[in-house]
């Protein structure tokens, strides 16, 4: 029970500490900063649901995330629609894209489904890259519009747009809290453990499958809505494979198949990022070695390595307490051998 406690005491000081922020600095490069890494924590969850509890990594996550933002620009820039209305037409238009990807890529497994992805994504960059006369071409689409006000509340200064974000997330996080502590999570993991004896179980893992394939791409249509919605302008870059193997690092950093391993990763990740700046052209020289070694060394991230350190030193203390208790009945037996 105390250990309950003390996670809920974590997350409280974690969302205390995500609120305060904006009132912890003035420089509001570090709100931008911070509101950036949030969005980018809304896609990777997306891929942890779809990859860390069911086994299937997608390698289109990014142009599902570009789907999102060019849907949201392309119906308030060129369509002149509602901001909200267009925001969650952009999240049905890229889960109804990502439904009819899901029902022909699933069909395949393990590394055919990578790679099948990867063509995917490649696909929706040459399509955003190539139809100037829909997304613009290589000049993108300019003066995408902030969200609208909800009543009296406005979103047009960075600490509000901030908050709005960070809400965002927390609805993320909520969601797939839900979902991987549900009966629902509990068949993806059995999916990823062994399909074909979750088939035996009886588990449509055909349905289940589609299903967080649907859902994944829809966090990532959230996080592209909302990073269009920030930036005010994109382009097909959002789309390029670069951009799915910084959200896949992302990811691995933190812990793969963790609740809170896309946020620790990302965070860790964006901050050190913005930190070496000065060693931009040399960025994958300093996080290609590390990330081999974490993948050797800790294979579920940082989140999965200090829970494997945890559980091993709740196993010592058991031990050591059940040898104490054990030589204790021990000497109680000799001491009444000893009376007798």
């Amino acid at each position: 029970m105390s250990t309950i406690f003390q996670r809920k005491n974590v997350i409280i000081a974690v969302i205390l500490f995500a609120i305060a922020f904006p009132y912890l600095t003035d420089n509001t490069y570090y709100i931008h900063i911070m509101s950036l890494a949030f969005i980018w924590t809304i896609a990777v969850y997306g891929l942890n649901l779809l990859a860390g509890y069911t086994g299937y990594l997608s390698l289109a996550h990014a142009g599902f995330f570009a789907i999102g933002a060019y849907s949201i620009g392309l119906l308030t820039v060129k369509a002149g629609l509602n901001y909200w209305l267009a925001f969650i037409l952009a999240i049905l238009i890229t889960s109804f894209l990502g439904l009819l990807i899901g029902l022909i890529s699933l069909r395949t497994k393990e590394h055919f489904f990578a790679i099948y992805t990867l063509c995917v994504g490649y696909v929706i960059y040459l399509v955003i890259d190539k139809w100037d006369s829909l997304t613009g071409g290589v000049r993108g689409l300019i003066g995408i519009p902030a969200p609208a006000n909800i009543g009296p509340i406005s979103f047009q200064t960075p600490v509000s747009l901030y908050y709005l974000i960070l809400f965002f997330m927390l609805l993320a996080v909520l969601v797939a809290y839900r979902i991987v502590n549900s009966l629902t999570g509990r068949t993806y993991i059995a999916i990823r453990n062994s399909e074909e004896l979750a088939l035996t179980m009886g588990i449509d893992t055909g349905k289940n499958k589609l299903v967080v394939f649907v859902i994944s791409t829809a966090f990532a249509g959230v996080a592209g809505a909302l990073y269009a919605s920030f930036i005010r302008f994109i382009g097909p870059e959002v789309a390029y494979t670069t951009v799915v193997f910084d959200l896949l690092t992302f990811l691995l950093v933190g812990g793969i198949g963790t609740l809170t391993g896309p946020i620790v990763g990302t965070l860790l990740i964006v901050w050190i990022s913005q930190q070496l700046q000065f060693l931009q052209d040399y960025r994958m020289l300093i996080f290609g070695p590390v990330l081999t070694l974490l993948v050797i060394f800790y294979p579920r991230g940082l989140v999965g390595g200090f829970y494997a350190w945890k559980m091993k030193r709740e196993h010592k203390r058991a031990m050591k307490a059940n040898s104490a208790k054990s030589s204790d009945s021990a000497i109680g037996a000799k001491d009444q051998v000893k009376e007798g």
